[in-house]
C-alpha cells in the first residue's frame, strides 16, 4: 500500500527556532563539511528552516577549500624566509643584483591548443551568416620546455626529447649546454661571478652533480 506520509526520522523535531540554532551550530563545530540535507534528515526539520539558521541566524556561507600545489613544512617556510632576506641585503648591496639574475623554468608545451570561441571572432556584415566552429579538445601529444631567462629575455631553452625523463644527469647537461652557449648570448656574463642562477628546488636542482658543477 503507498503512502503520502512522511516516514519517521530518529531524533526530536525542533520545538522552537532558539532550540534549533543551539542544535544547528553545535553540529556544525563537530563537523564543518555537514550539509543542509543530512541535518534536516538528523533533525527530522525542513531543509529550508536548517538554512534560515545557518545564513540568516548565525550568518554562515558555505566556502569551498582553495586548491594549491603543495603546502610547506615550517622548515621549508623557514628557509625560504631567510632566503628572500638574503637576496633583500644582496639587492640592496648590489644594485645590479636583479638585472643580473638568471631564471630557469620548465613548462609544457601542448602540440596544439584550440582557439576559443572569443578567439575565432570575426567582423562581418549584419546579413553575412553566422559561422562554425568545431569544439576540439587540447591536445594530448605534450613535451616539456625547459627555459632560461633574465630580465632582458630568453637566454637559452630547449624542449625535452619524447621519452626523457628529467633527472640529475639530464639537468646537468642542460646547465653545460647553458654554460657554453651563455657568453654568446650575453656576453656581459662572460666574467665569473656576474650572473646569478634562480632556479626551483625540486629534487634534481639538488642532485650532487648539479651541486658540484655549479660550486
Amino acid at each position: 500500500m503507498e503512502t503520502i506520509e512522511d516516514e519517521s526520522r530518529p531524533g526530536r523535531p525542533f520545538s522552537v527556532r532558539n532550540e534549533g540554532l543551539v542544535k544547528v551550530r553545535e553540529r556544525i563545530q563537530e563537523e564543518r563539511c555537514a550539509t543542509v540535507r543530512m541535518m534536516a534528515d538528523e533533525f527530522g526539520v525542513n531543509g529550508e528552516m536548517i538554512r534560515h539558521i545557518l545564513v540568516e541566524d548565525l550568518g554562515k556561507r558555505k566556502v569551498t577549500s582553495r586548491f594549491v600545489p603543495h603546502s610547506l613544512s615550517d622548515d621549508r617556510r623557514h628557509e625560504r624566509v631567510q632566503y628572500t632576506k638574503d637576496i633583500i641585503k644582496t639587492a640592496r648591496r648590489n644594485k645590479n643584483f636583479l638585472n643580473s639574475i638568471v631564471a630557469e623554468g620548465e613548462t609544457w608545451c601542448f602540440r596544439y591548443d584550440p582557439t576559443t570561441k572569443h578567439q575565432s571572432a570575426e567582423w562581418k556584415s549584419p546579413a553575412s551568416p553566422k559561422g562554425k566552429k568545431v569544439c576540439l579538445q587540447k591536445s594530448k601529444v605534450k613535451t616539456m620546455l625547459v627555459c632560461f631567462y633574465d630580465s632582458k629575455g630568453i637566454i637559452y631553452h630547449e624542449f625535452v626529447p619524447e621519452g626523457q625523463t628529467v633527472t640529475g644527469g639530464f639537468y646537468l647537461s642542460v646547465l653545460e649546454r647553458l654554460w657554453k652557449g651563455i657568453p654568446r648570448v650575453r656576453p656581459e656574463y662572460s666574467a665569473p661571478c656576474i650572473w646569478f642562477l634562480l632556479h626551483k628546488n625540486a629534487p634534481v636542482h639538488w642532485a650532487v652533480a648539479v651541486q658540484e658543477f655549479l660550486a
